[in-house]
């Protein structure tokens, strides 16, 4: 058996509730919690003891690193799933999605860099979704970089730090801007690398096309030879 072959047995193997599966479910369950702790501690967002910002901060690095971990585990146990693919990057957007919405709610985050964003997420997701039949677009190291970044710069804006360091708002501010340079950028090459698979797909098809129309003439080609013989 192959490695390949091992793969997709063990793909086919993995149960929907495998661990990492379930680690994703658990991503998903804790953003309600997070939007919660953020509601409930509006009143004195900038306090340095709020108990419910601080929650809030909890719940979502608890949900980072369940990301993190069940992708990790996903790969070193042979546990990736097709409900996983689907799932974990649904349950990543829809932890960023709600935390730069209530961030931006809270008059925080301001809001044009929240749509920004959010534009580009959602519009990568359809334009995936557009060009599947031609090929997949795959993750770049950008993405990553875009991910991590996003992430750094949320946790800024969460932690209750303007009461005794201001300066804190100003770094959240400026990592949040190379956030959304980044993404943009991010957002520019797989919209170039989409375009290159649709114009590459279009050739291999056209390619296909005409070796089906020379194939078909060859073939009558001969079909009337052979009549023509059979008829001397």
């Amino acid at each position: 058996m192959t490695s390949t072959d091992a793969t997709a047995a063990g793909q086919g193997r993995a149960g929907v509730w495998n661990l990492p599966n379930v680690l994703t479910m658990i991503r998903i369950a804790l953003v309600p919690f997070f939007v919660w702790f953020l509601v409930a501690d509006a009143p004195g967002l900038h306090s340095v003891s709020g108990p419910w910002r601080w929650a809030a901060v909890a719940a979502f690095a608890v949900a980072i690193y369940t990301d993190k971990l069940d992708g990790d585990i996903a790969r070193s146990r042979n546990l990736v799933t097709d409900f996983g693919k689907i799932a974990d990057p649904i349950a990543d957007k829809l932890l960023i999605g709600s935390a730069l919405v209530m961030l931006s709610l809270l008059g925080e985050l301001p809001w044009w860099a929240t749509l920004v964003i959010l534009v580009r997420e959602w519009g990568i997701t359809a334009l995936r979704f557009f060009v599947i039949r031609y090929g997949v677009i795959p993750a770049s190291r950008g993405g990553k970089l875009k991910t991590v970044v996003q992430t750094a710069a949320i946790f800024l804006y969460l932690l209750p730090f303007g009461a005794f360091a201001p300066w804190m708002s100003w770094v959240a501010f400026a990592v949040m801007m190379a956030a959304v340079a980044i993404t943009l950028w991010t957002g520019v090459e797989y919209v170039i690398e989409a375009l290159r698979l649709r114009a590459k797909g279009k050739r291999q098809a056209g390619t296909v096309t005409g070796q089906d129309t020379v194939t078909g003439q060859d073939t009558a080609s001969g079909q009337e030879s052979a009549t023509g013989q059979d008829q001397a």
